[in-house]
């Protein structure tokens, strides 16, 4: 019998709403198209696909949403990681204008995926981008024109007595509300999608971890008991694909991060954090994010581990960013902490492309994922039917190993998060 895994000991795996366990792969079976990894880029494109009638067969190595998916902050930012306007610099304006063209889809993606299958996670319209210094005012008025510019218009730019209004802290020179943007409880919205896919006939496997891909042209994706012999495949297992695909590896790197979420508030405590009940990042390079849940509990995150994994202490990691930002929550108590891993691109944009004409892969959105996975799934679905320019559009998108290979990667990275971190606190 196959071993559970049990998800992390978050406050999404606590409050979710469906608690199946979904059966391990032990048999030898066939799909149009085999989906390695079972959160929001598998899980998106694997709805697609079945509702444009394709066979698909998902296989999940832990728990649905086990990874970034099912940890994150449950923030609907739009865009990318790397916003249009480096684009258009590294790339010229036509891929600018292709990929501009698609920044804001993903979001759009998950209201209607909300809507058409009643999908129960707490959403909530409305994100900020809260600036602690000029120059980061000035980014985000630079922001605002460059998003205007490709159409996405329902902004706002709050100076330091409009952000007092959304945010009762005396943290921030002001911010951008992006009234499209928001929040959601993802391991929650996760499972309604699979809910939705397994009711147009997908099947979806737990506890089946890849241990070999066969690059023929019916490819065959096996595991410790069983196999899928498919079409396609798609690998969407992001910073937990385990070094299955080393030239996929070599590009990318896992980096953690850590979330507290606090006792349940009184209602008017809540209430008073946050009054519009949106959901905050701040501008730093390493930045804080936080909102309020459902259930009026303060979730805050924060902080970058390089190379994956968590600090000694969620809890003291996080407890220093959280009061400064919100003094009147001094002492308050944590009912729930945990970290989790996303994938970094040296780029900081996502990696979508194809190993051989037969296997794709989607992955790297280096914080920026709720959204663009949501996005991922459209575009691989529209290139297995036949319509590949969106998708084959990320492809042009040169990503390059990270400098020092796998054993300095992580040292590397983090001397220049220092260099950045540096200027945030300088302001310069």
């Amino acid at each position: 019998m196959t071993q559970r895994t049990e998800h992390t000991g978050s406050y999404y795996a606590a409050t979710r709403n469906d608690k199946t366990d979904r059966p391990a792969l032990n048999e030898a079976i066939e799909a149009d198209v085999c989906i390695v990894g079972g959160g929001f880029t598998g899980i998106s494109s694997a709805l697609h696909l079945a509702e444009a009638g394709f066979k698909v067969v998902v296989l999940e190595a832990a728990r649905i949403g086990f990874g970034a998916s099912g940890r994150n902050g449950g923030q609907l930012v739009n865009s990318y990681s790397r916003d249009i306007d480096t684009i258009e610099n590294n790339y010229g304006a036509e891929l600018g204008k292709a990929l501009g063209d698609m920044a804001f889809e993903g979001g759009n993606i998950i209201r209607e995926r909300i809507e058409k299958y009643n999908i129960q996670c707490d959403y909530k319209p409305g994100g900020i981008f809260a600036a602690f210094n000029k120059r980061q005012m000035h980014e985000l008025s630079e922001q605002k024109k460059l998003w205007e510019r490709f159409g996405h218009s329902n902004l706002e730019l709050l100076d330091a007595d409009g952000i007092r209004k959304h945010i009762a802290s005396d943290a921030y020179l002001g911010g951008l509300l992006d009234h499209t943007g928001g929040h959601i409880h993802p391991l929650n919205l996760l499972l309604g999608e699979v809910a939705a896919f397994e009711s147009l006939g997908g099947q979806v496997f737990e506890d089946s971890k890849v241990v070999d891909l066969v690059r023929s042209e019916r490819p065959v994706v096996k595991t410790e008991t069983g196999q899928v012999t498919a079409d396609y495949v798609l690998l969407a297992g992001n910073a937990y694909m385990g070094g299955l695909v080393p030239e996929l590896d070599a590009k990318a790197m896992p980096c953690g991060t850590q979330i507290v979420t606090t006792e349940v508030l009184d209602e008017s405590v809540a209430k008073s954090l946050i009054p519009g009940g949106h959901c905050v990042e701040d501008c730093n390079y390493k930045l804080d994010y936080y909102r309020v849940t459902g259930d009026n509990r303060l979730l805050y995150g924060g902080g970058v581990t390089y190379g994956g994994g968590d600090p000694a202490s969620i809890e003291r990691f996080v407890r220093g960013h959280l009061e400064k930002t919100f003094p009147q929550l001094k002492g308050v108590k944590f009912d729930y902490a945990w970290g989790g891993d996303f994938l970094l691109t040296m780029s900081r944009l996502p990696q979508f492309g194809r190993l051989t004409p037969k296997i794709f892969y989607a992955q790297g959105y280096s914080g920026h994922g709720v959204t663009t996975t949501h996005l991922a799934g459209r575009l691989v679905a529209e290139a297995l039917k036949g319509q590949a320019e969106r998708f084959d559009a990320f492809g042009q998108l040169k990503h390059f190993p990270f400098p020092g290979g796998r054993l300095f990667r992580a040292p590397y990275t983090a001397i220049g998060a220092v260099y950045y971190g540096l200027r945030d606190k300088l302001g310069i």
